[in-house]
């Protein structure tokens, strides 16, 4: 009896198995080992200057601290694979991916069994993909260089960060350049991309299949493409700035009910902003500056609201072909419009005559570009001064009835950025009214 008692008080007030740390010695295959030998919750410091041996495959919750130290895939598949729940990954160096794997063979890969993963200030060079999460839930990868392969073509390159079917994961504070897609996410939701900077590559942040996300704060420099946000809704895209870029600054193909709020986007060559078949958004506070073409509305796009934005020395201020008209204001509030010869006799900050971006000389170009032979003839100069004179003329196309006397200027996110407390709440998408 006085066994078994003992027993028991000793079960009842034991401590937990406190976590051990593991120095991990100098040579190439020192990792391996201390992988096998450590248990659950161990903390793995390794040596700085090191190299080690890859590809690596964690079972169990461990935390590496890599204090500059090299991981070598040597080739071979992903260089860290990680599936197991709570892992950290903290300072390391990770290069040596394979290239193949169906074009999944990455710098980190984390698995579905990898919830919660914590990917943490390391650079991931060199990689066909980056950093894999690949069905994690709750992952969060923070304040990581990736730089891609520069040996391919753009397109046949693995992306900087991939997403799939991740529920909840954030991405925070990472450095993309090269490789093909700063940010690919698929099939996913509930996900937060925030103050990330892009360079060197071909959409900075690609959207397929991805509801309920928040896109916030980050920077394209020099991209093909900004902010591609495609087959989602309730996505919200606040903050981000996108200078330089090819093609688009943002694109809303098949978008709906989303909030784009804030952004500057400047200095892109062909649109700032590409509205294709893409409905019910809120388009607020955003300033469109120096681009080909400020915003190009197409495909039938309906019953977005357009309101409160600046549209600053774009070469053509908005592309749109309709037939009826399409009003850019709200409340009483417009737009700013730098081609618009306006007075504010009442001193409201509203102008007293409403903007109309296009004429029906517009439209016949944008149908039958060779027409613009004909752009300095006296007939074509006559239509254009009738119209401006008897607006009733007009075909219709968008009216902007409360234009803008002062342009917005939206907060530019700067790098490196001074992020918060990475556990502190983020902010959620908010569904825009119908």
């Amino acid at each position: 009896m006085h066994k078994w008692l003992i027993l028991f008080l000793s079960i009842l007030f034991a401590g937990p198995v406190l976590a051990g740390e593991i120095a991990v010695g100098k040579d190439p295959a020192a990792l391996l080992r201390a992988m096998e030998k450590a248990q659950a919750g161990d903390v793995l410091r390794l040596r700085a200057g090191a190299r080690y041996d890859g590809p690596l495959r964690i079972e169990k919750p461990l935390t590496l601290i890599g204090n500059g130290a090299t991981v070598d895939g040597g080739g071979k598949g992903s260089v860290i694979t990680v599936a197991a729940p709570d892992v950290a990954l903290k300072g390391l160096v990770v290069i040596g991916s394979g290239s193949a794997g169906d074009g999944l063979d990455a710098g980190i890969t984390l698995t579905k069994k990898a919830t919660r993963a914590l990917v943490e200030g390391n650079r991931v060079l060199g990689n066909l993909v980056g950093i894999d999460i690949h069905g994690a839930q709750d992952a969060l990868v923070a304040g990581n260089t990736i730089e891609g392969r520069r040996d391919r073509r753009m397109n046949d390159r693995g992306n900087g960060i991939y997403v799939w079917n991740a529920p909840g994961a954030r991405v925070i504070g990472n450095d993309v350049r090269y490789g093909r897609d700063g940010i690919f996410v698929n099939t996913s939701k509930k996900n937060v991309f925030s103050h990330n900077r892009f360079r060197d590559l071909r959409f900075a942040v690609h959207y397929m299949y991805a509801n309920d996300s928040v896109v916030e704060g980050n920077i394209s420099l020099g991209n093909h493409l900004g902010y591609a946000i495609m087959f989602s809704d309730r996505v919200v895209v606040r903050g981000n700035l996108s200078q330089g870029d090819r093609d688009h600054g943002i694109m809303l193909n098949y978008t709906n009910m989303s909030t784009i709020e804030g952004n500057t986007i400047r200095g892109v060559k062909h649109k700032c902003l590409f509205i294709y078949n893409a409905h019910k958004n809120e388009i607020t506070g955003n300033r469109f500056e120096g681009c080909g073409i400020g915003v190009h509305f197409t495909a039938g796009s309906e019953r977005n609201r357009i309101w409160g934005n600046a549209f600053i020395a774009n070469r053509t201020q908005v592309k749109y072909v309709g037939t009826r008209w399409v009003e850019w204001s709200r409340g009483g509030i417009g737009n700013f419009w730098s081609d618009h010869s306006a007075f504010d006799l009442d001193g409201n900050g509203i102008a007293d005559s409403a903007y109309r971006p296009n004429d029906v000389i517009d439209h016949v170009l944008w149908s039958q570009p060779a027409a613009k032979a004909l752009m300095g003839s006296p007939a074509v100069q006559l239509i254009r001064w009738s119209q401006s004179a008897f607006p009733a003329l007009l075909p219709g196309g968008v009216i902007d009835r409360a234009p803008l006397m002062r342009p917005v200027t939206p907060e530019i996110p700067q790098w490196p950025p001074a992020i918060p407390q990475l556990k502190e709440a983020t902010p959620q998408p908010k569904e825009a009214d119908g």
